[in-house]
């Protein structure tokens, strides 16, 4: 899968998964920071982000010290999944 195929994907499982009702994809800048000023998620919304790997792309974060790389942004989560999905 491309990385732009899987943000358009991402976008909506985001909004889904932490129930972020007033959230509409197109709000969500894809190289803004998924936590803190962009989207303001916290380390609750980090461990949703975690089943949302393994519910949809069946990925595992090896190292949690990586977690914070790989949710930088919506870009970088898609880099992460287009890198390691089989």
């Amino acid at each position: 899968m491309e990385v732009q195929e899987i943000i358009q994907k991402l976008k909506p499982q985001i909004i889904e998964q932490l129930n972020l009702e007033e959230v509409k994809p197109e709000d969500i800048n894809t190289d803004a920071p998924l936590f803190g000023d962009g989207l303001g998620l916290d380390s609750i919304d980090a461990l949703e982000l975690i089943v949302l790997l393994e519910k949809h792309y069946n990925l595992k974060i090896q190292d949690p010290k990586n977690a914070k790389d790989i949710f930088r942004s919506v870009k970088t989560m898609a880099e992460y999944i287009a890198a390691n999905s089989k």
